[in-house]
Parts: structure tokens; sequence; C-alpha cells
């Protein structure tokens, strides 16, 4: 069905899988429309409770693929509409997938693949990996990846990256001690599994109650503390009377596994 993606579906987790290796996962025009389908394939079927993105080969994904831009006579300018009205389908944020999302960077996360780095839930990365934004060094502005990662990681660290573009690369160790990731997997050929385990974890709790919380906190980055917790006051609200908050009690009362209902189709509200 896809060209330059994989989907997996191993239990609970289902998996985005860059396929480009040959390109170190450079995203293409061909990537970039289905990047969307992809993520509503997974966020529309009740049998995936997790989603891990990850990528073939020797990188995780290292943004536009400059080789079309130059040749293909067209370049950025297709973008343009898109991007001036903030109009992208890359990541499960911008096609507003309420599932949790975990990247998983294996190898080289450059430039534009710091957008599944920002707008993950949870990141882990394999003890070689190496991050690093080149679009200075390019001629292009780096914005939308760094802006969001930003809210991530302290803003000098961002900024460096943005201003040393290609020229300086860093390690997992130090994406952990700033925050970008949560765990660095050693070996790296274990990040896959480490990636499968970590995700069971999280498909064991109620999928409507962490729907609610993801969007409570995802909003609350667009809002000032005051607005936020109203807003997070409606998600909490929104789970009383659930068939998952009287299975919950009750199956901890009873020393047995919750048997959790599960939102069948898109997990967006209405």
């Amino acid at each position: 069905m896809y060209d330059c993606l994989k989907i997996e579906r191993h239990g609970p987790v289902g998996w985005l899988i860059n396929d480009r290796p040959e390109r170190l996962n450079a995203m293409n025009n061909a990537m970039r429309d289905e990047f969307a389908d992809a993520w509503l394939e997974l966020d529309a079927d009740p049998a995936v409770r997790v989603i891990v993105h990850t990528g073939e080969g020797k990188a995780f994904q290292t943004g536009a693929d400059v080789v079309e831009l130059a040749s293909d006579g067209v370049g950025m300018e297709r973008y343009r509409e898109s991007i001036e009205q903030f109009d992208l389908r890359f990541t499960s944020w911008h096609n507003h997938v309420w599932k949790p999302v975990i990247t998983a960077v294996n190898g080289i996360c450059a430039g534009g693949g710091f957008h599944w780095v920002a707008d993950a839930d949870v990141v882990i990365a394999a003890s070689d990996a190496q991050f690093f934004d080149p679009h200075v060094s390019v001629g292009q502005v780096a914005a939308y990846e760094l802006i969001g990662l930003a809210r991530r990681m302290p803003f000098e660290a961002v900024m460096r990256m943005a201003l040393v573009g290609r020229y300086e690369r860093m390690s997992a160790e130090r994406a952990l001690a700033l925050g970008m990731i949560s765990q660095v997997v050693d070996p790296p050929e274990r990040l896959r599994d480490e990636a499968q385990t970590l995700a069971e974890k999280i498909a064991r709790n109620s999928p409507a109650a962490m729907a609610a919380t993801k969007r409570a906190l995802w909003g609350a980055l667009e809002q000032g503390l005051t607005d936020a917790c109203k807003a997070g006051a409606k998600e909490l609200v929104s789970m009383w009377g659930h068939p998952d908050q009287l299975e919950g009690p009750q199956a901890f009362a009873e020393k047995r596994d919750p048997v959790w209902s599960v939102p069948a189709g898109r997990s967006i509200p209405g």
C-alpha cells in the first residue's frame, strides 16, 4: 500500500516505519503524502493501542530529500501553501492522533527528522543515535521542528543545534541529559525490542483515559497555567461515568487485569 513507509502490527502495538533506507529515510514528496494516510490508518484500527515510529537502516529520518529539491524543478515551492497555512500532515500531532506515540530513533536524526521527536509523546534512542540540524547549512530556515523541540528541552541547546548546523552532532547520551529523549538503548540492536516492551506497558492502560490525558497535556502547551487547568478539568470530568472508570477500581479490588472498553475508529472525540 505504501512505497516509502511500512506498517506492522505486533499485538496491541502498531509500527510506522520509514522505509527509504537507501536515502537515509529522507522525506520525498511521496513519503510526505503517505504519512497522513499511515497515521490515520493506525489511529482508526481499534486493535492498535500504541504506535511506535522508527526507521529502516542507518537513519531514523534526515528531513526533506535535498536531491529531489535540487533536481525536480519545483523545490520548496510545492510546500509553500501548506507551510504558510500550517497545514502539515507529517506527525501524529499534525493529524490529531490521540493514541500514545513512541518515537524510537535509530541512527541519524537530522533536520526535518526533529518533527517526529518534537511531536511524540515518548522518545527513546539507540546508543549510536546522532542528532543534528543542517537547515542553515543548506540555506534553509530551522523553524517548525525546533520551535516544537524548544518545548521539550533547554532553549539554548536548541538554538545551538540550529546555528551550528551540520558541523556538530549531539550524542544519544547528551540528548538524554538535555531531556530530548527519555531512554538510551544499548546495544542499538535492542531498540525495537525495547520500544515494543515500553509500548506494551502503555497499552495495558485505559485507551479512553490515555487519550483524554494526552489531549489535556498537549493542550496545556498552547495555554497559560489557569486556562490549561480549566481545559484539563474538562478532560478529567469527561471520563466520569465512562465504563473504564468503573472497571479500573473493580479490577484493582478483584486483583485482576482490567478489561478496557476500546473505542472503535478514530480516537478524536465526536
